[in-house]
């Protein structure tokens, strides 16, 4: 599965979605379609997103958006990213204060079902439950500068006044 096939399948899946749970079942009712090496190029590419995603700057941005970010919000804050397609993915990676034109203060900024997209598809389609021992894994390293809980606001001021608590 190319980078374009995976983005086609996430903005297919959010025409005509009310909301992330919405566009999952979706997304899940598309992939269970494909053949079974095209839903394992699925997660695969998922998995690129998310290591080009692993930035300190956009873990900043998801810690103001989400009032607090462990590594496992982190993780469903990059899942809730990509489920916004590719052009809002984009857009948040190259500047991630950008966030703020994609999300409001009440929204639920998290999506961890992304993360199982793949896997749930892959079982349903083949009664198997090896996607893990199978599925190709993508490293992952934070890069970017650390940043301090304290002073996080001053990184990206916009969405500290946006989302301020």
């Amino acid at each position: 599965m190319t980078r374009d096939d995976f983005w086609k399948l996430i903005e297919t899946s959010r025409r005509g979605a009310e909301n992330v749970d919405d566009e999952m079942a979706k997304l899940h009712d598309l992939l269970v379609q494909l053949p079974t090496e095209d839903i394992l190029g699925f997660d695969t590419c998922f998995q690129e997103c998310i290591r080009d995603a692993y930035t300190q700057e956009l873990w900043a941005a998801a810690y103001i958006v989400n009032g607090g970010c462990s590594d496992d919000g982190f993780d469903y804050f990059m899942g809730w990213l990509i489920a916004q397609g590719r052009k809002a993915f984009e857009a948040v990676l190259a500047d991630p204060e950008k966030v703020g034109a994609i999300a409001e203060p009440d929204d639920h900024v998290e999506c961890e079902r992304m993360w199982s997209a793949a896997a749930i598809a892959y079982e349903a389609k083949t009664g198997k439950d090896d996607f893990y021992k199978i599925s190709k894994g993508v490293t992952r390293q934070l890069r970017g500068e650390p940043w301090d809980e304290e002073t996080v606001d001053q990184l990206y001021p916009t969405l500290a006044q946006k989302f301020s608590r």
